[in-house]
């Protein structure tokens, strides 16, 4: 009983001890988790080296995942990025074994944790911001020493009522038959699962089979089949936290399980090879600092079979899982919220320069009804999404980017109203200004096109001057994303379409004037009269608001 106790304070201990640093490490880090990675995955390697390295800082690969899951949600990441980041998560998650293997099981360091929990928890009562947050840091890496002490000690007791001889014989084992070794490294595998999925966490149950090694309740051949195990175990809660999520979710978290088996897989086929090899080499190695290694090179050897195939891979994978949402509101994944409040921003910045596309690069006919429709109902998509942004944003920029993007929507949110009103209008425009006018509104729509399909990618459009306020501003004095001051075929859209807004603006109101006389006149009915001035009303309202939206999405910066 008392060995019962002491294994599950241990665990319990241990696991308390990682939420807290964890919680306290993303603290500390803040929106730099997210800055970081959305910049690391500019190739696949490179992705896999940050994922690792971010991973191994913050001790939560959880954490790593769910921010990526944001970004490749809001569009700041492919799919095949976000997956090259869950690569190296993996990688980086291993860093706790060495830690356990290392330091933790050969030496008692409660007499140290003691203070160090004190010294932490004052300050993260006392503290505030980034104080507090390593405050929690510094207690919950002491809780996690102290679990391992706790562990230790339940695991001597163990060894003492536990014999490797009690578990199943593996391969490699001298006089057992090829069958009931295989037999046996799959019920220790299943055990590893298990022991994953009740503890939710792959890197306590590591520990746990580590401090068992080093107790000598289990031998190095048992303790590395435990550890395929328990790495196929850690996929079980990514695939239940997909159950109702986005595809972005569904998507990695499918992709998760088949990296996770696939690994399993190749270290099964050669499990007797490398059991032989592992079992010779504790001969001058200690068998607990090759168990850390077996656990890391594993991973690692995964990654390595699977980076050079992740487009092919990735590729499968969206075949499994199709999108299933609008084209417009793909962007709006809750996954997005979660990750950073700018990167719900930034998803809803790029849902509205993909309808302001679409909707300036359509015609006024009933063949885009139903395009216009799918419109406005991501734009109202967008309007509840936003509104969810209920964390307050620190940086005077950031406010600034927050401030365009609701500009942006509410005039985009106008357009479509304004379009859909236009198309129900059947009239044949002829006179010499109404022709100008449908020129100016083409030529504004043109430009309009032109402008929201790079903003639509575009991750870092030039901003405002910091001392102007996007709200007050006027929105023909901002460039689109990318597009350099000296190219005048690169900064004309935005001014072209000022002009063209303004003109039609002027020749709105001289052409009601001159169609509203033409009835006394005789030219026209009233009823005809009024038909043209509101379409010509139309025109002069679409390229408004689409001037105003485009105007301030460039000035959105992310």
């Amino acid at each position: 009983m008392e060995t019962t106790v002491a294994i599950a304070g241990g665990i319990g201990f241990f696991l308390l001890g990682m939420a807290v640093m964890t919680d306290g490490l993303k603290a500390l880090a803040g929106s730099s988790l997210r800055v970081v990675l959305a910049k690391a995955a500019a190739t696949s390697l490179s992705g896999t080296f940050w994922g690792a390295v971010v991973t191994l800082l913050v001790q939560s690969s959880s954490a790593t995942t769910m921010t990526t899951i944001g970004l490749v949600s809001a569009g700041l990441l492919t799919f095949q990025q976000g997956l090259s980041l869950v690569f190296g998560a993996n990688i980086g998650t291993t860093g706790t074994g060495w830690l356990v293997a290392l330091l933790g099981v050969r030496i008692s360091l409660t007499a140290y944790a003691l203070p160090i929990i004190f010294v932490g928890a004052l300050l993260k009562l006392m503290g505030k911001g980034r104080w507090a947050a390593s405050g929690a840091a510094i207690a919950g890496f002491a809780l996690i020493l102290v679990g391992l002490t706790t562990l230790q000690q339940g695991m001597s007791g163990l060894a003492e009522q536990l014999n490797p001889a009690d578990l199943p014989a593996i391969l490699g084992e001298p006089g057992v038959p090829w069958w009931s070794g295989a037999l046996g490294v799959l019920a220790l595998v299943a055990t590893g699962i298990v022991m994953t999925t009740v503890m939710q966490s792959s890197t306590a149950a590591t520990t746990i089979t580590i401090s068992a090694l080093y107790a000598g309740a289990i031998n190095l051949d048992q303790a590395m089949a435990l550890v395929i195990g328990q790495n196929i175990g850690t996929s079980t809660s990514s695939a239940m936290a997909a159950i109702g999520a986005s595809s972005t979710a569904k998507r990695l978290a499918v992709a998760y399980v088949a990296f996770k088996l696939i690994a399993a897989l190749v270290a099964l086929v050669v499990f007797p090879v490398v059991v032989r090899l592992m079992l010779r080499a504790s001969e001058s190695v200690d068998p607990v600092t090759l168990v850390a290694a077996y656990h890391t090179a594993y991973n690692v050897i995964g990654v390595a079979i699977l980076l050079p195939l992740i487009g092919p891979f990735t590729r499968v994978i969206e075949r499994i899982v199709p999108e299933r949402v609008s084209d417009f509101a793909r962007s709006l994944d809750p996954a997005a919220l979660a990750a950073a409040p700018t990167v719900a921003i930034e998803a809803v910045r790029r849902t509205v320069a993909r309808i302001l596309d679409a909707l300036c690069s359509s015609k006024n006919g009933a063949a885009d009804s139903a395009m216009i429709r799918e419109a406005s109902a991501a734009l109202h998509e967008a309007r509840a999404f936003l509104s969810k942004v209920t964390e307050p944003l620190v940086s005077e920029q950031e406010q600034r980017w927050l401030i365009s993007t609701v500009h942006a929507l509410d005039h985009t949110v106008r357009l479509a109203e304004v379009t859909q009103e236009s198309a129900r209008i059947d009239v044949t425009l002829d006179s010499p200004d109404e022709r100008r006018a449908v020129k100016l509104h083409a030529e504004a729509m043109q430009s309009v096109a032109a402008a929201a399909g790079a903003q639509a990618s575009a991750l870092a459009p030039e901003a405002l001057p910091l001392d102007a306020d996007p709200s007050d501003a006027d929105p023909s004095d901002v460039t689109v994303a990318g597009m350099k001051p000296g190219n005048a075929s690169e900064i004309q859209p935005i001014e072209r379409l000022a002009r063209c807004a303004q003109e039609l603006a002027d020749l709105r109101l001289e052409h009601r004037r001159l169609t509203l006389d033409s009835v006394a006149s005789g030219r026209l009915t009233a009823g005809d009269a009024i038909a043209r001035v509101e379409a010509v009303r139309m025109l002069d309202r679409r390229a408004h608001h689409a001037w105003r939206a485009t105007a301030h999405l460039a000035a959105a910066v992310a």
